[in-house]
């Protein structure tokens, strides 16, 4: 069985070094001391929540609070894109089963979206609660699936306000919208957001006799995944964000639940963008200490 994880503050382990003992209080020290009853000698992960953990052992336990002895530090990088869920507001907690299974699968943000046929609204005065519930789902949910990274929540957004959003992040960021009637795939999508770049054919490299061999294919920094309401994105929201830049694209032949899409959307693209190859060199995590 995988070690436990618990969570430390950010930064509570840009200093940790092999052999240096860590003191976990508060609700994860109780919960390790003394709901779990760990024992000396038992293995446990602890993460800082943005991208560093730490392997160790239990040292001592008691009082409400865990001794660990740090036997490793390792950096775990996002590779780029990071990956974007944009969920649109759904009845039924069907947003929350979504954003819960894409925390599961490695989402590295997530963006509460009030499409225009969102049934389910976050009422004036209580868009704060909503949020807070959203950002304790997935950091359950990446506890539980011993994630190193917690994904961030962003605000909500409103179709214009995510409007904005985009055009001022520019080439940045790429935005698949997913939609049932769409003949185009996923995977094609993504290729068009990552066409090779050209250079300016005025600015060249005297060693090369083609200017074209200065082009090289464009980094995107995010890959947002657009996931429309029960009702569908309307037809003036699918106009406006290809019309900022958006492509369009369907996941199979069947239509999926607004629970679903978002999830198997992030599943493909992991694959596709290769970041499933575990073992590949670009996939390893390293080690610090």
């Amino acid at each position: 069985m995988t070690a436990p994880l618990f969570h430390l503050d950010p930064g509570a382990l840009d200093d940790a070094a092999v052999a240096e003992v860590v003191t976990l209080t508060g609700a994860e020290g109780h919960h390790a001391a003394t709901v779990m009853r760990l024992q000396p000698g038992e293995p446990v992960l602890l993460s800082d929540t943005v991208g560093r953990r730490a392997e160790g052992r239990v040292r001592s336990a008691g009082g409400g609070q865990l001794e660990v002895e740090i036997l490793a530090v390792i950096e775990e990088p996002v590779p780029l894109p990071r990956l974007v869920l944009v969920q649109a507001l759904a009845k039924d907690r069907r947003d929350l089963q979504g954003v819960e299974s894409a925390t599961e699968l490695g989402v590295d943000a997530v963006i509460p979206w009030q499409a225009e046929r969102s049934v389910a609204r976050w009422k004036a005065g209580r868009e704060t609660k909503k949020h807070a519930e959203w950002v304790a789902l997935v950091t359950t949910a990446a506890k539980q699936t011993r994630r190193t990274t917690i994904p961030e929540v962003r605000p909500l957004q409103s179709t214009a306000g995510y409007l904005t959003a985009i055009r001022s992040a520019g080439a940045e960021v790429g935005v698949v919208v997913l939609h049932e009637t769409d003949e185009t795939s996923l995977a094609q999508a993504i290729a068009a957001l990552q066409k090779p770049a050209r250079k300016d054919p005025t600015l060249k490299d005297p060693t090369l006799k083609d200017p074209m061999q200065q082009d090289s294919t464009h980094q995107l920094q995010e890959l947002h995944l657009v996931v429309g309401p029960e009702g569908g994105i309307s037809d003036r929201e699918i106009e406006l964000l290809t019309g900022a830049g958006a492509q369009v694209a369907r996941l199979g032949p069947t239509v999926l639940r607004s629970s679903t899409a978002g999830p198997a959307a992030l599943a493909a693209a992991q694959l596709l963008l290769g970041r499933w190859d575990w073992g590949a060199e670009t996939g390893q995590p390293e080690q610090t200490a």
